[in-house]
């Protein structure tokens, strides 16, 4: 009897599983076709850069070609919002660090003597990473007022050769 009933409930499972399995496959159809035509990845990048520019949508956005010219006539602070280990490890010269975590703490200490409308570009690790539009974000909420995310990153800016440093 015992055994009986765990047959029953083993194929109550499977049942429900399966139909978890095809109601999965129905609701999400239009990702299994892309994911089989081999073309997920694009599919997902473009969503992503979809959703970042309406969250982000109020962040000014520089080019490589920009953020260089902004370092190499001085005009503007570069704000480095990847984690500390990384920014100790190389970084864009002169870049101060202020991750995405460490703003709840009062980013005018990093940014001491800096005018409100100075130039800041804040950049992270890769294009992918969001940590640049977050902390240019807040910066923004925080009233300054000439803010702009380098949304190429630091891996960009090292393999054109640009000016890095180490240390703190």
């Amino acid at each position: 009897m015992t055994s009986r009933l765990f047959r029953q409930d083993l194929g109550w499972a499977a049942f429900i599983l399966v139909i978890a399995a095809v109601v999965g496959l129905v609701h999400h159809w239009a990702l299994v076709k892309v994911a089989f035509q081999g073309e997920l990845r694009p599919f997902l990048e473009k969503l992503r850069t979809q959703e970042r520019e309406v969250r982000f949508q109020g962040v000014q956005t520089v080019s490589l070609e920009q953020a260089y010219d902004l370092h190499r006539e001085g005009k503007a602070l570069f704000v480095d919002a990847r984690p500390p280990d990384e920014y100790a490890e190389l970084h864009i010269s002169g870049a101060v660090n202020l991750p995405p975590d460490d703003l709840e703490k009062g980013p005018e200490s990093r940014l001491a003597g800096s005018a409100k409308d100075r130039d800041l570009v804040v950049y992270c690790g890769q294009a992918n990473c969001d940590a640049a539009l977050k902390v240019a974000e807040k910066l923004q909420s925080l009233g300054y007022t000439r803010v702009a995310a380098f949304l190429g990153g630091f891996r960009v800016w090292d393999e054109a050769g640009y000016p890095a440093d180490t240390g703190k």
